[in-house]
């Protein structure tokens, strides 16, 4: 624990106690709506990840082909990234990342999405520049997080390669900022790779331009209640033997699967 001298103020009678950094994160996010996690991983960890990334990424373009894919504007996504290596569960398992999770959101935590992201260089428009919530067309703001963003940086987040824009304490108001307004209200956050910018999902953000010749990388995911549904079922994609981890399985939402009927309903009320 590190110490910390007390910052004058008087007429204070109640104060938040944070003492780690996950209880610093975990402040943040309820304040600003927005946090740094360290991801804890060595440089060789790092490059595997980058390695294993680009793999994914030469075999969505072999199976879907480039030029379909961005007909859809998926070209620069890449979908289940631990369909291809399971590797990326491990990531999506980042123990830092789920303690958060697991305090704000509070009980059960199950993966929405997992996606991989590439902003393209020299200023090349992709799906991700446009302001939105990571629950998109939702306009209600909630006591705790529904949902939690966690982009891990794959590479450096900086102000040339169009590090994320977002617009501090967005979450705690329905409506999105006037356009006079937010240029003012919104900040860039520089974050280095191996680190997660962790967000209520609830907030306004959006990926800035990369005026850079490479291509800036990412993993996003999305921690929610069990209540809302994932982007796509990962039990279905993955299949039922993809992990025997009962942490994972949990995680990957085996265990809260909707029933097809009400045998099969009651079937998960025996157990």
């Amino acid at each position: 624990m590190n110490t910390i001298s007390p910052m004058p103020r008087y007429g204070i009678r109640e104060q938040i106690q944070s003492e780690t950094e996950i209880d610093k994160a975990c402040e943040s996010l309820k304040l600003l709506g927005y946090a740094i996690v360290d991801g804890g991983y060595t440089a060789e960890q790092m490059s595997q990840f980058s390695e294993a990334f680009e793999r994914a990424l030469e075999k969505t373009y072999a199976k879907y082909g480039r030029d379909t894919l961005a007909q859809m504007d998926e070209h620069n996504t890449i979908r289940i990234l631990m369909q291809m290596d399971p590797l990326f569960l491990d990531l999506a398992m980042n123990r830092n990342v789920l303690q958060v999770c697991q305090r704000l959101i509070g009980g059960t935590v199950i993966l929405n999405q997992q996606n991989g992201v590439i902003n393209p260089p020299l200023g090349e428009r992709y799906n991700q520049g446009a302001y939105h919530r990571d629950l998109p067309y939702q306009h209600f703001v909630s006591t705790r997080p529904l949902a939690i963003n966690a982009l891990f940086c794959l590479d450096q987040f900086t102000t040339d390669n169009g590090a994320t824009f977002v617009v501090p304490a967005s979450h705690k108001q329905e409506e999105f900022p006037s356009d006079l307004s937010l240029g003012d209200f919104q900040i860039q956050i520089a974050a280095p790779a191996g680190s997660f910018i962790v967000l209520d999902c609830m907030l306004y953000h959006v990926g800035g331009v990369n005026r850079t010749a490479k291509p800036r990388r990412a993993v996003n995911h999305v921690y929610t209640i069990p209540l809302i549904k994932q982007q796509i079922s990962f039990p279905t994609a993955l299949g039922n033997d993809f992990t025997k981890d009962a942490a994972a399985r949990s995680l990957l939402g085996y265990n809260f699967q909707v029933p097809e009927s009400v045998d099969q309903y009651f079937a998960t009320r025996k157990k």
